[in-house]
């Protein structure tokens, strides 16, 4: 979105524009309901924070203290999820150190938001990789495993100029669809 949209959203949502604000409730609804519902959350819940969402928006906009280093749906995205995990946290449902978790299998401490990322990556990832064709996919889930050209040329029968450009093309179209995909803009 152009940043002269986003200036006519937040300019709507500061005047009070009811069809900018339903408009752009709307929109971010589908993002959050998600995030949410993963969470521990119901329909209720989702409405709840979005709309408490929006009145940190307006009463930052009013204000003057809004500060966006991002797209608009982004920060209001990460609004969204602040509150949602402070609720979850004064409901005692969730119980983490804000800082830091203990991963118990490698001891590495990894921030929550950093884990919660690297999982919503995971998942978009693996949502595209199942989309590609039989062979790309094969092809690539070799490539990921570790294995070399050699390898992956001895398992398919390809010969080792195909594999290489095929692996190319594949990781290509695997990139071009996540790029596309609206959850991943929301985590860049």
């Amino acid at each position: 979105m152009s940043r002269k949209n986003e200036d006519k959203i937040l300019e709507g949502i500061r005047t009070g524009d009811v069809v900018i604000t339903q408009a752009f409730y709307e929109y971010n609804l589908i993002y959050v309901r998600r995030y949410i519902l993963q969470n521990m959350g119901n329909h209720q819940d989702v409405e709840d924070i979005v709309q408490e969402a929006l009145v940190v928006l307006y009463q930052k906009l009013v204000t003057g203290t809004l500060e966006i280093q991002a797209s608009i749906q982004t920060y209001f995205y990460g609004v969204c999820r602040n509150l949602w995990r402070s609720r979850l946290r004064t409901k005692e449902k969730l119980i983490v150190n804000d800082a830091l978790i203990v991963n118990k299998e490698n001891a590495i401490d990894v921030s929550m938001t950093e884990k919660e990322e690297r999982e919503e990556q995971e998942a978009i990832f693996y949502k595209h990789l199942l989309r590609l064709s039989t062979s790309d996919r094969e092809l690539l889930t070799l490539f990921f495993k570790g294995k070399n050209t050699k390898e992956i040329t001895g398992i398919t029968g390809y010969a080792e100029n195909y594999v290489r450009k095929k692996k190319f093309i594949a990781k290509k179209k695997l990139l071009g669809m996540i790029e596309k995909d609206p959850a991943y803009l929301l985590l860049t």
